[in-house]
């Protein structure tokens, strides 16, 4: 590997790095709406000369390089989220601005950034010649990520390889390149999303009494589902709370992944309700709860601990507990429906592809995580990078479906902050998309092949019982 030679190209192509970022994140993108942005970097990939590009059934673009059976993947998920209050951004979001250092606007880090670094990576792969004889690079700006992880590499999986002549197996990794503050990342918790709905009875609001109030049985459910996150683990409490995952006495064949992802969580992220008037008793209530699930968590037992709570309990056949399914159309108008459960990963940090992207850093960047340094906080980026190079996300990604569901080899690293994601005022640092860039081009080069194991998953959450690809 020519260092000299990789960090020169990636530098060389800094302006269009970020003129291509700026003009992905001027098209608004947020799931299912992504058809503009699709087309800009559809066309950026055929400027740049990529041997093939297309757009599959569900709407990913996918740009490809070199002529090999075995395939090395750099995914970059290229939906957002929407902007929230347009007050709280002192520029507009979608036009934003630039300096020497930062990119302003919705997608910078979270994960506009990473596909502008992705296509750049595989060009100066290309014009170097760095792609080893047999390989072939797969850059896949993915969709519909912000609203179900990984449903976009299940239908890649599962409806676009097939089309193509392509196994799974051929896949020897994947890189995602979500934010990782300048790390690199073996894995994260995984999720579900769950549903509880209550049953009430309404009647007129002059006489409360003579109905059954859903919104008052979903208060105490809230307090417990509150309890179930925020309780310590010992005898002092009814509802043990989730830390007791950290703890062997609870989790003793997980508890030390456990503490490497964190513990799991849960929070109430919504809450409807139906009633005839303002004027009556509700006879309805739900909400949604969004579960983060550290190793040692199953999909079942997560629905089982809210099935468990006193609440719950209390008022029996009247509560159901259950897990969102998906079914949004993307834009291209096709419907994968999936389930809303997202499984927990950790790779071995011995893992051929991961000790791949561990030894590009080294030679290209040393030991030591890098950032842009400034006295502005907002602007800084190191006080978020003083932990070990290797490390993990604290949100999930499409490694949920890539490594979780399927078993593909995935690894991360990523322009920008997690910090940044789905906040206002987004930014992302310039020298991440140059390194970045550089760091994609480096790896093929590196991976050891005759490294690889069987089984490159330290924990990897099992599926649920439902029939879903």
């Amino acid at each position: 590997m020519d260092k000299e030679k990789i960090l020169a190209a990636a530098e060389g192509y800094r302006k269009d790095l970020s003129a291509f970022l700026r003009a992905m994140i001027s098209h608004p993108s947020e799931s299912c709406e992504e058809k503009e942005v699709v087309a800009c970097i559809k066309a950026e990939m055929e400027k740049l000369n990529f041997d093939e590009v297309e757009v599959d059934g569900l709407g990913n673009v996918i740009g490809w390089m070199g002529q090999g059976d075995k395939i090395i993947a750099i995914d970059s998920h290229i939906d957002t989220v929407g902007i929230g209050n347009r007050d709280n951004w002192t520029a507009d979001p979608y036009e934003g601005w630039e300096d020497d250092a930062i990119i302003y606007g919705r997608g910078g880090s979270d994960q506009e950034g990473g596909m502008a670094s992705a296509v750049y990576g595989a060009k100066i792969m290309k014009d170097l010649g760095l792609i080893p004889a047999g390989y072939k690079i797969m850059v896949v700006g993915s969709v519909q990520e912000e609203d179900c992880d990984g449903m976009c590499w299940q239908y890649i999986v599962n409806k676009f390889f097939p089309a193509k002549g392509i196994q799974k197996e051929q896949v020897e990794f994947v890189i995602s390149t979500e934010p990782t503050d300048g790390g690199i990342y073996r894995g994260h918790r995984g999720r579900m999303e769950i549903r509880v709905d209550v049953k009430g009875v309404s009647c007129h609001g002059s006489a409360p009494e003579r109905g059954d109030n859903a919104i008052y049985k979903m208060a105490d459910i809230l307090q417990d589902v509150r309890s179930l996150n925020e309780n310590p683990a010992d005898d002092t409490v009814a509802v043990k709370g989730l830390v007791k995952m950290l703890d062997p006495k609870f989790n003793p064949e997980h508890y030390e992944d456990a503490r490497f992802l964190g513990r799991g969580t849960c929070t109430t992220s919504q809450i409807f309700y139906t009633s005839p008037s303002r004027c009556a008793v509700a006879d309805s209530c739900s909400i949604s709860i969004d579960r983060r699930m550290t190793a040692g968590e199953t999909w079942d037992s997560c629905l089982q601990e809210i099935r468990d709570l006193p609440a719950v309990k209390k008022y029996g056949d009247d509560v159901k507990v259950s897990m969102y399914m998906y079914d949004r159309p993307a834009w291209t108008g096709t419907v994968y429906e999936t389930e809303a459960y997202f499984p927990t990963w950790i790779n071995k940090e011995s893992a051929a592809h991961v000790q791949a992207l561990v030894d590009a850093h080294h030679a290209l960047f040393g030991a030591e995580r890098l950032g842009h340094s400034d006295a502005d906080p907002a602007r800084d980026a190191m006080h978020l990078r003083q932990r070990p190079l290797t490390d993990k996300w604290t949100f999930s990604t499409n490694g949920v479906a890539i490594q979780g569901r399927y078993g593909i080899p995935c690894v991360g690293f990523g322009p920008g902050a997690e910090s940044q994601a789905h906040a206002p005022n987004e930014i992302t640092w310039k020298d991440d998309l140059v390194r970045c860039a550089a760091l994609y081009a480096a790896v093929p080069g590196l991976y050891k092949e005759e490294n690889k194991t069987a089984d490159v998953s330290q924990f990897r959450a099992g599926k649920t019982d439902n029939n879903i690809q």
